[in-house]
């Protein structure tokens, strides 16, 4: 009897997480046709209202962010850090209404009204024999990252990346149709250890986001001062595979545009080995600290970075 009630109820749950995620991929659908309706400019400014909403009157994870910015920035003012506070929130926002409008996004005359490349693409192209090699590209949850895989993958060579899936299956779907409309490919991480080094093999290039916690890794460090997992997985693939490894970061500057910058890391010194991979991750992840310290307003601080790291101030 018990069985049949905890039965009943496990039905219950689903029917209501399935009616929760229909009612939030109808607002997501809904947001995306107003995205597009919208000029850019109008768009990105209901955006920051949108972000603005959350941050003041919702307080999503709040707590969470004020006190990891005030930790890693301990010589800021409560002002300094609720005007950072403030921008992540804001770019939180944007990030998702620029998602929503790449159908407009057709051509590469499209992208480059949305970025600027400082990338050596013959440079690039160079290390990568002319796409016969493969790349890994490393970044973070960082300015309008889903915008530059994008870009990249119009202006310069497709790329596919490794991704979560998310809860709500409606939404992930969409997004990921977002995500590969102009050529660029997905991999769900449980699958990213197979597909990923055969599409290295076939001259591909992988993203991959080094940023957040991960509960199952066996490596820490530093992260922004404080004891933290470090992800290791680009460093993987790019020392198995024998692949150029590349850290691209997508930033904003002025006028609503983005500037994409990319440097590679000197993988020359390295062998396919636990220390190496371990030393090729910590070069990468000091780039991604640089990028976060100077413009700490375009990070998503609303992730817990050190919830796995042991440290006794993270709250969790």
């Amino acid at each position: 009897m018990s069985h049949f009630i905890g039965r009943l109820g496990e039905i219950k749950r689903q029917r209501i997480k399935s009616a929760l995620d229909a009612v939030i991929f109808g607002a997501v659908w809904l947001l995306g046709v107003l995205a597009r309706a919208m000029s850019r400019c109008l768009a990105r400014r209901a955006a920051c209202l949108l972000g603005d909403f959350v941050h003041y009157v919702v307080g999503l994870r709040r707590e969470l962010v004020y006190r990891n910015i005030g930790i890693s920035f301990p010589e800021k003012s409560s002002s300094e850090i609720r005007s950072i506070a403030t921008g992540v929130y804001r770019n939180m926002a944007v990030t998702l209404i620029e998602v929503l409008r790449f159908p407009l996004v057709r051509s590469r005359e499209d992208a480059a009204t949305l970025v600027d490349m400082d990338v050596d693409v013959g440079e690039f192209m160079r290390r990568t024999r002319n796409g016969q090699t493969g790349a890994v590209m490393v970044s973070g949850h960082f300015g309008n990252w889903e915008l530059m895989a994008l870009a990249f993958g119009i202006m310069v060579k497709p790329v596919t990346m490794i991704v979560k899936h998310l809860s709500n299956d409606l939404v992930d779907q969409r997004m990921n149709e977002l995500r590969t409309l102009r050529g660029n490919g997905v991999v769900y991480d449980n699958l990213a250890l197979r597909k990923g080094l055969r599409l290295l093999s076939d001259g591909g290039v992988l993203a991959i986001l080094a940023d957040q916690s991960d509960p199952t890794a066996t490596y820490f460090g530093e992260f922004l001062g404080r004891r933290a997992t470090i992800f290791n997985g680009a460093a993987f693939f790019a020392l198995k595979a024998q692949v150029p490894l590349f850290v691209g970061m997508c930033r904003s500057i002025s006028n609503g545009k983005y500037k994409i910058e990319m440097q590679e890391i000197n993988t020359s010194d390295l062998t396919f080995c636990k220390e190496d991979i371990e030393i090729l991750s910590s070069r990468y992840t000091r780039v991604l600290e640089e990028y976060i310290k100077r413009w700490p307003e375009e990070w998503f601080w609303l992730h817990n970075r050190w919830k796995n790291g042991g440290d006794v101030q993270t709250g969790g």
